[in-house]
């Protein structure tokens, strides 16, 4: 068990800020699991709008974790995500370490009546 309890917590602050947010984390675990995948089967899939699903693709290709490939089918705008080899290391490792952080913290002995508040240990009796 940690020294601090705290420790594994600082560890996800300290996260990828880009691969963390949770709609680029979806889209990114959506492409981890597939060759390619069009932008309307992504934006069923996070329930994003397109312009806000759009701006996360936008920093994803622009950090070079995906691929966006626009073209037309028929008369209509069609547009492919593709996962880099850089974006798929970047989300197994940061599956990896949310997947640490749950192995240690369901590690930590459970105390039944005793309530955690800023470092204090707070029997359930004495609570008012």
């Amino acid at each position: 068990m940690p020294t601090s309890k705290g420790a594994p917590f600082e560890r996800l602050i300290a996260a990828d800020k880009l691969v963390h947010e949770p709609a680029r984390l979806a889209a990114l675990t959506a492409l981890s699991a597939c060759e390619s995948a069009d932008f309307v089967f992504l934006q069923r899939l996070t329930g994003l709008q397109p312009g806000n699903l759009s701006q996360h693709l936008a920093k994803l290709e622009e950090a070079g974790l995906v691929t966006l490939t626009k073209a037309f089918a028929r008369k209509y705008p069609q547009t492919t995500a593709r996962i880099t080899d850089r974006g798929r290391k970047a989300v197994t490792e940061h599956w990896k370490r949310l997947d640490a952080l749950k192995q240690e913290v369901q590690s930590w002995p459970r105390a039944r009546g005793v309530h955690l508040r800023s470092r204090t240990l707070i029997p359930r009796e004495s609570q008012g």
